[in-house]
């Protein structure tokens, strides 16, 4: 059961409302100062004070609340002080010099000067009020308790100091002080219903059943309509183990009200208690499946199935059979079907969540979540169809999900439509924040690279892969593909093999880097190098590409070893190889440029 106080305000944010306006600021010559001040009387100790003095002292006074009132705060303050020096124990003086202190953040002084005027006037509220109030926001609970405590006992029909006790013992949780409160609240308040609510709460933390139960008996039969009562009731009754009493009063509240959340749900945890299974799980269906029931509490339940089901366990069809249920029940929420997917995919029945993910994103295409589901499904089938269709509709939706940009621009690039490619890409980029990741951006950036190099608009495929390279210099993929592009027009020879070596170094049994590497060594003439960094490419992997494979082969030839250069030539060939000048290089066992 949730536990609420009946006002839960922050120590340090605590002001009563009533002395609010003593925290206005206060600052000598150009301050910002509260006028709104409760009138004030003087209360000056007369047998201290001639008659002079006294007509001085009020003259100032009244002068210093003038000036306070005309935003003239400097010299407001001077005549308080003056008043000071005629009277120092004026609690009103005190209290003018608490606030001035306070705006300050001169707690010291101002602590002083509040204290000085609750000690000479301690029957006027708002001083005690003030003193309490600053207590609180230093965080000092032992004496703003203590002051409250007081104010009380001086103030017996006020609530205020009692709420704010309340707050205070609430914090500490101290019990015995929150129910003394509280029956304190209730001799100034009357019994009434939130302080009742209250100290059942109370009771319920201490585990002290029967005052609890004391206490909701008076609210239900004060409001025997109310079927919250009533079922609250209940459960006091099965905290007490009277369950036959609990049982009839669960079935008079649905009896009169079929739909009440409340009572659905505690009959199903009456039954648990009771070790009936299969009412307990029939009880709990008839929760989830109830339209009044809020999503966020049918999740809840559904969780608690799950793990019954899991604990006991049964198969996942009785749970599929009831998300399917509550789905047509309920078909515009989103939440319920969102558990149902994660729960098949966590069972691995991802073909089941498909339509289920798809009926969410209907529902609420600004759903990423579900939308990425769908995406990573179409991603692991190489579906470049089903990506285009899931992304398409998630950035009209979603314009700042940057990875929908990213996989519809894979996807329209492996379809042939490069030009969208392009333009998703360059999109997606006027959607990059402060916040965006500058990896995410690199990769935009080489993604749009090897576009414009398969549509040889060269000129921009490298200029696109600079800027991936200046957002992330460690971007291997831009590395390796600039790297092997240069190689391929024998341009920049020095700066490809530098950006090749890094992708090597980052991951050195990765077969594509390993031959990039190897075919630009080769092509600067460093042919012992290249065939160390070949052969590895091809232990890795590289066997399977009839590119690293026909490579491996012209590294052979030109270090000599014609055999099994020619052994490698025939096998690109036999994998599909469309080099121009294989059948060449096999014919006239040698190397041959293309």
């Amino acid at each position: 059961m949730r536990k609420q106080n009946l006002h839960t305000r922050p120590m340090k944010r605590f002001v009563s409302g009533m002395v609010s306006w003593i925290i206005g600021s206060i600052l000598l010559g150009h301050a910002q100062f509260a006028v709104s001040s409760p009138k004030i009387t003087a209360i000056v100790v007369q047998d201290t004070l001639s008659a002079e003095q006294q007509r001085k002292f009020d003259y100032f006074y009244l002068e210093a609340l003038r000036l306070k009132g005309e935003r003239k705060y400097s010299a407001a303050f001077d005549m308080i002080y003056h008043c000071q020096t005629i009277n120092p124990r004026a609690p009103e003086v005190q209290y003018e010099l608490g606030q001035y202190y306070l705006t300050l953040q001169k707690n010291t002084q101002s602590l002083s000067a509040f204290k000085a005027a609750v000690n000479a006037a301690p029957q006027n509220y708002w001083y005690s009020q003030a003193l309490a109030s600053l207590y609180m926001q230093q965080e000092d609970s032992i004496n703003a308790t203590e002051t409250f405590e007081l104010m009380s006992k001086r103030f017996p029909n006020r609530r205020d100091p009692l709420l704010s006790l309340l707050d205070l013992y609430t914090q500490q949780s101290n019990y015995p002080k929150m129910i003394q409160t509280l029956d304190r609240l209730e001799s100034v308040m009357g019994k009434n219903e939130q302080i009742s609510m209250e100290k059942f709460k109370v009771y319920d933390q201490m585990n002290d059943n029967k005052r609890a139960l004391n206490e909701i008996e008076s609210l239900a039969k004060k409001y025997p309509q109310d079927n919250r009562y009533q079922v609250l009731l209940a459960n006091a009754y099965m905290q007490n183990n009277k369950k036959v009493e609990a049982y009839s009063i669960y079935n008079k509240v649905l009896a009169a009200e079929p739909d009440n959340s409340m009572a659905l749900y505690y009959l199903a945890n009456y039954y648990k208690v009771s070790g009936e299974k299969d009412k307990y799980e029939n009880q709990l269906s008839l929760f989830v499946l109830n339209k009044k029931v809020a999503s966020e509490a049918k999740i809840d339940v559904m969780k608690e199935l799950i793990s019954q089901y899991e604990n006991d366990g049964k198969d996942s069809t009785k749970v599929i059979g009831l998300f399917d249920k509550i789905i047509r029940e309920d078909s515009e929420d989103v939440q319920i079907p969102m558990l149902y997917a994660n729960y098949l995919i966590a069972k691995g029945l991802n073909m089941q969540a498909l339509p289920v993910l798809e009926h969410i994103v209907a529902l609420d295409p600004s759903n990423v979540a579900a939308r990425l589901m769908l995406l990573n499904n179409a991603i692991k089938k190489e579906d470049y169809k089903a990506v285009i269709r899931i992304c398409e509709p998630g950035i009209e939706a979603t314009p700042d999900a940057l990875e929908l940009y990213f996989y519809l621009a894979i996807a329209y690039n492996q379809a042939g439509r490069t030009d969208d490619a392009i333009n998703t890409s360059k999109k997606a980029l006027t959607h990059v924040t402060s916040d965006s990741k500058k990896e995410v951006i690199s990769d935009f950036y080489a993604l749009m690279g090897d576009v414009y190099y398969s549509k040889l608009a060269k000129k921009e495929a490298y200029a696109a892969y600079d800027s991936a390279l200046v957002y992330n210099a460690d971007n291997i993929s831009a590395l390796n593909n600039y790297a092997y592009y240069l190689s391929e027009e024998h341009a920049q020879l020095d700066k490809a093999e530098e950006m090749s070596y890094k992708t090597v170094k980052a991951e050195p049994n990765n077969s594509t880097f390993l031959d990039t590497y190897a075919w630009i060594l080769f092509i600067k003439g460093k042919y012992a190098q290249a065939l160390i960094y070949i052969d590895n490419a091809m232990k890795n992997g590289g066997g399977t590409s009839n590119v690293v494979t026909e490579h491996c082969g012209d590294i052979h030839a030109l270090t000599g070893d014609m055999e099994n250069a020619l052994k490698y030539w025939q096998k690109a060939l036999s994998m599909g190889s469309k080099s121009k000048s294989l059948k060449q290089k096999i014919a006239k066992k040698k190397y041959i440029s293309e």
